[in-house]
């Protein structure tokens, strides 16, 4: 009988744990109510090289994180497998959480694959911060891993 009592907290824990994840993910990620990467589809970058419109019939939540794709095999795809097509950082520009450790908007049509995870970027008419990440893209990469790390602890 105390093995029944023991298993039972952690059955109660769990679910919290998991909430609690998908919160902070929520509270975290880049999100328009809730819906990541403005809409694109995260697979489309990986299986076509470039950003696509998702479709709201096709969408798929992760984790409190909602995606649209742009077909039913690429939401086939991300449901297998979501963390390999997830962008970084929260979908947040990837130079500047390397640059200044900030949480800035991107342009999902400015994109970089870097061994096999996606990283997108702000983008207007006179700044592209992939043009600044390309020039010191080891260092402002592990800046930005540890920036976003912080955003969890």
């Amino acid at each position: 009988m105390k093995t029944k009592h023991f298993f039972l907290p952690l059955l109660l824990v769990a679910p919290l744990f998991v909430y609690s994840q998908a919160s902070l993910r929520s509270k975290q990620f880049n999100l328009e109510n809730g819906l990541a990467i403005q809409g694109y589809d995260p697979v489309a970058y990986f299986t076509q090289n470039k950003s696509v419109e998702g479709s709201k019939q096709l969408s798929a939540v992760f984790e409190g994180v909602t995606y649209r794709f742009s077909s039913a095999a690429n939401k086939e795809l991300f449901v297998k497998d979501p963390k390999k097509y997830e962008p970084q950082y929260g979908g947040w520009c990837a130079y500047a959480m390397g640059a200044t450790g900030e949480k800035v908007e991107v342009d999902p049509e400015t994109f970089k694959i870097i061994n096999g995870k996606l990283y997108l970027f702000y983008h207007s008419w006179t700044n592209n911060t992939l043009t600044k990440w390309n020039k010191d893209e080891t260092n402002l990469k592990s800046k930005a891993d540890k920036s976003w790390t912080s955003f969890f602890h």
